[in-house]
């Protein structure tokens, strides 16, 4: 994931340079009838006034890089931003400056008017796949069907959001403060083997506390977010690399290639080498498929 981290940095290196204030730039990555995705970098900090702002149709956004406030929420890498039609929101970085996303944007009528009734989905195994494949196509965008998955990410989040308890509440503002804190440090040190007393001392709290305050806020624990943002990462480098198994698997903080087949399997359903396989197969069949092949 440092790929996507990369133009992120660079975006908040040149605001630091320039002085300018916070913004958010969206660049779309294709569109068709009804739908479009962009992918939109925001330079926001802590002393940047937020504004109001409205969804004129369907939103669905996928977090890759950076942590920001949305409807009191706290939006983390891997989780899903969720908006209506003509619902009003503000987005907030009180406790950091930067984030990345993928934006899907739907005409109201496109998913047949589907009414979300919670404002962000966590980082879950149900939508880990999705994600991963949203972040490849971010990165090696000539192989990728952006239709094909902004009605594949419709379809799933839309079947994802009836579900009845998702996890994650507001909390305290010192409470959100003091998890993405945390986050950021888990971001930096993706594949450092950062232990529930250290991240809990980044957050100024007791292993207990911080163990419930940040399942509370995220709606995972921070096993289950550290282990689902290194399965991502390792997706990516086996959809747009060659590198051998273990060696993806040692990179990504791995230290056991056993462990880190069975993990993947039970996040994307298939073993590491079938999921690169399928990756190959989908760029293939989309380049024979392209009119410029």
């Amino acid at each position: 994931m440092a790929k996507i981290a990369v133009a992120l940095q660079q975006a908040l290196k040149e605001r630091a340079i320039s002085g300018a204030a916070g913004s958010a730039t969206a660049r779309v990555l294709a569109r068709g009838e009804g739908w479009s995705v962009s992918d939109v970098i925001c330079t926001s900090g802590p002393d940047d006034r937020r504004f109001e702002e409205q969804h004129a149709g369907v939103s669905i956004g996928i977090v890759v890089a950076g942590t920001f406030q949305y409807q009191r929420q706290l939006m983390t890498p891997g989780s899903l931003l969720l908006g209506n039609p003509g619902q009003s929101f503000e987005c907030g970085h009180d406790h950091g400056s930067g984030d990345r996303c993928i934006a899907f944007k739907y005409a109201p009528d496109f998913l047949g008017a589907p009414h979300f009734r919670t404002t962000r989905l966590p980082p879950l195994r149900a939508s880990a796949p999705l994600v991963a494949r949203a972040c490849a196509a971010l990165i090696g965008a000539a192989d990728a069907s952006w239709e094909e998955l902004a009605i594949d990410v419709a379809a799933q989040t839309v079947r994802l959001a009836n579900d009845a308890d998702l996890g994650g509440t507001t909390a305290p503002l010192n409470a959100v403060s003091r998890v993405a804190r945390a986050i950021r440090v888990m971001e930096r040190h993706a594949d450092a083997d950062l232990s529930l007393q250290l991240l809990a001392q980044h957050a100024g709290l007791s292993a207990y506390h911080f163990l419930r305050t940040f399942t509370r806020i995220t709606g995972v624990t921070p096993h289950q977010f550290t282990l689902r943002a290194r399965l991502r990462d390792a997706a990516l480098r086996l959809a747009l690399g060659d590198a051998r198994v273990i060696d993806v698997a040692l990179d990504c903080g791995f230290g056991d290639v056993s462990n880190f087949n069975r993990a993947f399997r039970a996040e994307f359903g298939v073993a590491p080498r079938a999921y690169r396989a399928s990756a190959s197969k989908r760029a293939a069949a989309i380049r024979r498929c392209s009119p410029t092949s």
